[in-house]
């Protein structure tokens, strides 16, 4: 699952991206023209719980992937569209985290000399409607002028959708405010329309505006509309937080009034985003935390692990974490009955412990 992390020249991408990745620093020039990428672990406390009571050789998180890409600058497409580059960078990301900057920094001014995060966010949402829509335009053109030609039922059914995609964009409104049909969904699939990601504000402040975050989220609340997430952090303290040791960085927390790295949140917010949920295994040799679609049935959820259980899939014992804990041990939660088995059709739950059992 890949998350593109997009904003304005000096917005911090660079301070954000070092950080998930646990980097000792960060280039904050934002000079690179190439994407960089990198995999991250959701923080989650239940998996930390589960491994302090099985007591496992092994934990293993669930991950994300992001992808920081350079190309968002100050006078964005002056009327002809993004850089291709950047569109390129952006085509396979299941989300966009879209940085955006709320602080004063003498030496990296903001490329249009001012602070305003509802401006920024109005400007760089408009440059994705563009690109939406000139690319909506182009492929309007093209079926016009094929299906004369063609006769062709798929692209009479295409056109229609690209027309009310028209008249969507051109109300400037994001196409994630939309309803499709499974089929519409199905044709979507070979575009890669930016005001369809899931999409998640991150507003960067400065140290002193940290009691000030959830103001701050409150003013800007109106930009979260569906499929929308917004989340208020520093990243300049999220990256001293992560470059200390553990019991520093508690402290250094303590001091500033924070109960949990603001990146943390970031990362779950991500995921949540995605429409994802956690599973877990649990064993001696290893606990861990398996990532599948909210709504997904057992059998799907069997394929995360390994393709043979999916095909094999016989059953899942299955109790929820909430209920392992407070027992202490799959034995205990057996004896009380709360172990269940569930067929191929079960829809997984977050959180649910499952053991699979199959036949190859």
């Amino acid at each position: 699952m890949e998350i593109g992390i997009v904003g304005l020249q000096y917005s911090g991408k660079s301070t954000i991206f070092s950080t998930l990745l646990q980097h000792k620093s960060a280039d904050s020039g934002g000079g690179k023209e190439s994407a960089e990428r990198g995999i991250v672990k959701v923080p989650d406390e239940r998996l930390d719980k589960l491994t302090k009571l099985i007591n496992p050789k092994k934990q293993t998180n669930a991950t994300l992937e992001f992808v920081k890409v350079p190309g968002l600058e100050q006078d964005g497409s002056q009327g002809q569209g993004l850089p291709s580059q950047f569109l390129n960078n952006l085509k396979n990301v299941e989300a966009l985290l879209v940085l955006i900057r709320n602080f004063e920094n003498e030496y990296f001014p903001h490329p249009k000399g001012r602070i305003n995060p509802a401006a920024d966010i109005d400007f760089i949402n408009s440059e994705f409607l563009l690109s939406d829509l000139m690319l909506v335009e182009q492929r309007i053109e093209r079926l016009q002028k094929m299906i004369p030609k063609t006769k062709n039922d798929q692209d009479k059914r295409i056109l229609d959708l690209m027309l009310r995609l028209k008249d969507q964009l051109e109300q400037e409104k994001p196409l994630r405010d939309m309803d499709f049909s499974d089929d519409e969904r199905f044709m979507l699939k070979a575009y890669q329309f930016l005001t369809i990601k899931p999409l998640l504000y991150v507003i960067n402040i400065q140290e002193d505006q940290i009691p000030k975050a959830n103001f701050i989220a409150n003013e800007l609340s109106g930009f979260v509309t569906k499929n929308c997430a917004l989340t208020v952090l520093s990243a300049e303290i999220e990256k001293e937080i992560a470059e200390l040791e553990e019991q520093d960085a508690l402290i250094f927390m303590e001091d500033l009034g924070i109960q949990e790295p603001a990146m943390y949140k970031l990362i779950r917010k991500s995921y949540e985003l995605l429409g994802l949920i956690s599973f877990f295994t649990v064993g001696e040799k290893e606990c861990r935390a398996w990532t599948i679609r909210n709504g997904s049935t057992a059998q799907k959820a069997a394929g995360a692990i390994h393709t043979d259980l999916e095909k094999g899939f016989i059953r899942a014992e299955t109790v929820h974490y909430d209920e392992l804990i407070v027992n202490e041990s799959l034995a205990k939660c057996k004896e009380k009955g709360l172990l269940r088995l569930e067929g191929k059709e079960y829809i997984v739950k977050d959180g649910d412990v499952m053991t699979i059992r199959f036949n190859i």
